[in-house]
């Protein structure tokens, strides 16, 4: 590429000498915690940067002209930008641009797959590793809370229109920000007791601390946010009933329904679902009264582990069960490890901490007279490639042989719950898949003036898509007031 020199151009911009460093300063992420020590607690895996050690590896980016990292982000973050201004320590401009497309930067930086994102398209990665955007991304905007930059939204002028929000989990929080933005008078209305939904009950404190979600509500009340908590459509008011408070409604519930195995013995005791479980541990975590988990039923002390599936809530329940002192965990997966669904970042840190991995293997039964005591397992070969282009996993005859388990956790991703039914609201269309069924272009459903967004459009998917969705959502029902408010105004 040339000799580096101290100003270095790309276009028509000049580059301050603080970058391109990717060539004389290796990748380095913040420092972290032994595996021993995180076993014995939840905290976070990872400390955070020193300032020097942010704007040192900031400076690696090499600002290229066509920025994938940026390419490959759902939100479209400006990151070449921000790693710019971070490595000419102008952090609250970074925060600035970084916090310009996404409302929830120092989440993302935290619970973000970047090695399947942003990392993962660097295109100094390969021969030099990528840099390291999650953990400074995180940096950038806990130093922002630490110095008072971050502000409560105070709109231009407050608009008399009023918009309800059924959901307080990323994607409704993220629409609910930027209608307080426009002046818009926001309801959410949630089920749960707190905000922040899978982020509160979902993710164990390991990987989010609940403090980050906590803090981010507490400034969307302090925007004005008007938050209705142990509320349930369907049972404390309809559909029907929020289309007549509100102009526009937003339906951004996520994914709760819970895919299921159909194996002989799925109903003995101690045979759990994933979002139960860690609920249950996340409850404990922030003080709550949990019968199931006082009483032993959802806490996997001493006991033989055994979870199922190989995605991000597996991770999070075999390295949960870790932390309450399980005598071993075994996490069964029917694919091999480099087609695991997934962070590969978490399977290395659930490794360190003590988790046995058994690939290319499938429960046959779940065994026990009333609660378990063991898996029937069989081994998988991959076969072809389906449609999807992923190799089919196929039994392998005469491979069955049992692995003793007290405790087991079916941990196979999420669908959309059947909201038609639960909202008591027929003519709210679906997809054959159970997601509400949209027009891409508006985001509005088979309901006029009823817009979804997140997981219960897209299946279970990534924190960061939901935030995308919330945004694209808040800028359709903003499009559509202003369209319906219009139209009147010419018929009068």
């Amino acid at each position: 590429m040339g000799t580096l020199r101290t100003q270095a151009a790309v276009g028509d911009r000049k580059l301050p000498e603080q970058l391109l460093k990717f060539i004389s300063v290796a990748q380095k992420r913040p420092d972290k915690r032994d595996a021993t020590a995180r076993r014995a607690d939840w905290g976070e895996v990872y400390q955070d940067f020193a300032e020097a050690g942010a704007k040192t590896q900031a400076s690696r980016c090499s600002q290229c002209g066509v920025p994938f990292c940026q390419i490959h982000c759902p939100v479209q973050n400006n990151i070449p930008d921000w790693l710019m201004l971070t490595a000419s320590g102008r952090l609250e401009e970074a925060y600035e641009v970084s916090s310009a497309t996404n409302n929830f930067p120092e989440i993302c930086g935290r619970i973000c797959p970047q090695d399947r994102l942003c990392e993962g398209n660097c295109v100094i990665e390969k021969g030099f590793e990528s840099v390291t955007i999650g953990a400074i991304e995180r940096h950038i905007t806990d130093t922002a809370f630490e110095q008072g930059w971050v502000k409560p939204v105070v709109p231009a002028v407050e608009l008399p229109e009023t918009i309800g929000i059924i959901g307080a989990g990323p994607g409704g929080l993220a629409a609910a920000e930027m209608l307080r933005h426009r002046g818009y008078q926001v309801h959410v209305y949630d089920r749960y007791d707190r905000v922040g939904g899978l982020l509160i009950y979902g993710i164990p404190n390991f990987k989010l601390e609940k403090e980050i979600v906590n803090r981010r509500a507490q400034l969307l009340v302090d925007s004005g946010v008007t938050f209705h908590l142990g509320f349930e459509v369907g049972v404390d008011a309809s559909l029907d009933d929020l289309r007549k408070r509100h102009e526009a409604v937003l339906i951004a519930t996520g994914a709760y329904g819970v895919r299921d195995i159909k194996v002989p013995g799925v109903g003995l005791d101690n045979v759990h679902q994933a979002l139960d479980y860690l609920t249950a541990s996340n409850r404990k975590g922030l003080g709550d009264a949990v019968p199931a988990y006082d009483d032993g039923t959802l806490d996997a002390n001493g006991r033989d582990v055994v979870v199922i599936g190989g995605g991000d809530t597996a991770m999070d329940c075999v390295r949960t069960a870790i932390r309450q002192n399980a005598r071993s965990v075994k996490c069964l997966y029917r694919r091999d490890r480099e087609n695991m669904p997934g962070s590969m970042q978490e399977v290395t840190h659930a490794e360190e901490e003590g988790v046995d991995f058994v690939w290319l293997s499938a429960p046959k039964a779940f065994l026990g007279d009333r609660a378990v005591d063991g898996v029937r397992v069989e081994r998988i070969h991959l076969g072809v490639a389906d449609s999807s282009g992923r190799q089919t996993p196929q039994p392998i005859e005469g491979s069955a042989h049992t692995v003793p388990a007290n405790m087991v956790i079916r941990a196979l991703g999420f669908d959309p719950e059947d909201l038609p039914v639960l909202f008591n609201a027929p003519e709210l269309e679906t997809t054959r898949w159970g997601s509400l069924l949209i027009d891409w272009a508006t985001m509005m459903t088979s309901m006029s003036g009823v817009f979804a967004a997140g997981d219960i459009v897209r299946g279970a998917s990534l924190v960061v898509w939901a935030i995308k969705d919330g945004r694209d959502a808040a800028a359709s029902i903003h499009r559509y007031i202003n369209a319906r408010q219009q139209t009147l105004a010419a018929a009068s």
